[in-house]
């Protein structure tokens, strides 16, 4: 019952994102943070993201910070797993623990009136986690059944293979989830050791959403994150992409393949991000309204799927798309999208595009603010991405500052249909490897 309240609490707390003021506060401690006040529903979300993540996996332990991030709900304290989990349940509280290849983020929910308790269980999640045998043979055990799964599913092995071309021995050129025998081998200590590397207060960054002051969001900043290490490990070097253009096929026994593929990209820093923003959903992003959407699937008729995405990760940076079809007409869909790649670097976009996809892009703005917890997520992300506190209220006007000049320019820069490689999962016609 407990639990349907604070669902449903969750559901009312959608404040409309014009109406967000964010204000930057520091705990005495010496914590920053970005705080949004909604006191209207007496809970409050909290979203913590560090800097590193399971790039920060140790030689021979790849991965351990995966590992370690699942077992933080999984026994703290002198409480085992069911008692924890069974604490949580009765404090109506939300905890989650994620990695990333560059990020780990810890994202609660809890009730005003049980704050206090909420946070203090969180920390000893945090500072306290057992790591007991038991529980680390278990989450073992469903990371083996991630990983066995991964190999078996084709759109895993063509992210795997891609990354592995592009980036090498470099961290993002390897699953953050690790190999059978890397994760077999892990032992309590290296989780410990993990632990220690990737949450530290040098690369912290937070936000708060709810029923809290700012005065109480330092205090419990202070006691939930105040005695975390200082620093942590140096972050990975940044990384070149090397990868060329053409083609690698990997055998897989099927009706369809499945095809990752993609070039260089663009930084998220970059002066022309938001015109590479625009191109991409008009080239891919939009779904069916999108030129390969139309082209590929709509009018051709060659598959049920095809996107672009751009991957701006901290160390290295990518555009790319994802593209299914059966094993009869993949090369023609390939054909397409290097035609329709092209296309767009030539001749660029119409009038008539930018202008819808803008219109499209600031309406759907204020969908991304439906909540306490995605707007303290929002919140986290905008100061690790280095945005100004006045992201919120300029960014619709970044968009329609664009201009059709700024973007055909951009995409006769950025996109390059003869460096577009193509990793295939399936058993094409007509296609081979070419290197």
């Amino acid at each position: 019952m407990i639990a349907r309240a604070i669902a449903f609490a969750l559901a009312l707390t959608t404040p409309a994102w014009a109406e967000v003021e964010i204000e930057e506060i520091t705990s005495p401690g010496g914590i920053d943070a970005w705080l949004v006040q909604q006191p209207s529903i007496p809970f409050t979300a909290l979203e913590i993201r560090f800097r590193g993540g399971a790039s920060l996996d140790p030689e021979g332990k790849r991965g351990v910070t995966n590992l370690m991030m699942a077992l933080l709900e999984e026994g703290a304290a002198d409480m085992d797993a069911r008692a924890f989990a069974e604490a949580r349940e009765n404090l109506a509280a939300s905890y989650e623990f994620d990695g990333f290849d560059d990020t780990i983020t810890i994202s609660a929910e809890f009730l005003t009136e049980n704050r206090d308790e909420a946070i203090a269980l969180l920390r000893a999640a945090i500072k306290e986690p057992r790591f007991d045998e038991a529980a680390i043979e278990r989450v073992k055990g469903q990371v083996f059944s991630v990983i066995r799964s991964n190999l078996k599913d084709a759109d895993d092995i063509s992210s795997d293979r891609y990354f592995e071309l592009a980036f090498g021995d470099h961290p993002y050129g390897t699953s953050l989830d690790g190999t059978l025998e890397s994760v077999a081998a892990l032992a309590r200590g290296d989780l410990e050791a993990a632990r220690q590397a990737v949450l530290t207060k040098d690369r912290m960054f937070v936000g708060a959403v709810g029923d809290i002051t700012p005065e109480e969001l330092g205090t419990l900043l202070d006691t939930l994150l105040g005695d975390l290490p200082e620093t942590g490990p140096p972050l990975p070097p940044e990384i070149d992409y090397t990868l060329s253009g053409g083609i690698t096929v990997i055998d897989f026994e099927g009706p369809q393949s499945t095809a990752l593929f993609g070039h260089d990209g663009i930084e998220r820093d970059d002066a022309d991000f938001f015109a590479a923003y625009i191109l991409n959903e008009i080239l891919g992003g939009g779904g069916l309204e999108s030129r390969l959407g139309q082209e590929v699937r709509e009018k051709r008729g060659l598959t049920y799927g095809v996107s672009s995405f751009l991957v701006p990760k901290d160390q290295a940076e990518l555009v790319l798309g994802r593209v299914r079809s059966s094993n009869e007409t993949i090369a023609q869909a390939i054909e397409a999208i290097r035609s329709e790649w092209a296309k767009l670097a030539t001749e660029g976009v119409t009038p008539e595009e930018l202008e819808r996809t803008q219109t499209f892009l600031t309406g759907a703005y204020a969908l991304r603010f439906d909540g306490n917890g995605r707007i303290a997520n929002i919140l986290a992300g905008m100061q690790m991405t280095g945005l100004e506190v006045d992201y919120i209220n300029t960014r619709n006007d970044k968009i329609r500052a664009v201009t059709l000049e700024d973007i055909n320019r951009v995409a006769a820069e950025l996109l390059d249909p003869d460096a577009l490689h193509f990793v295939v999962v399936g058993q094409p016609e007509g296609l081979s490897s070419t290197n």
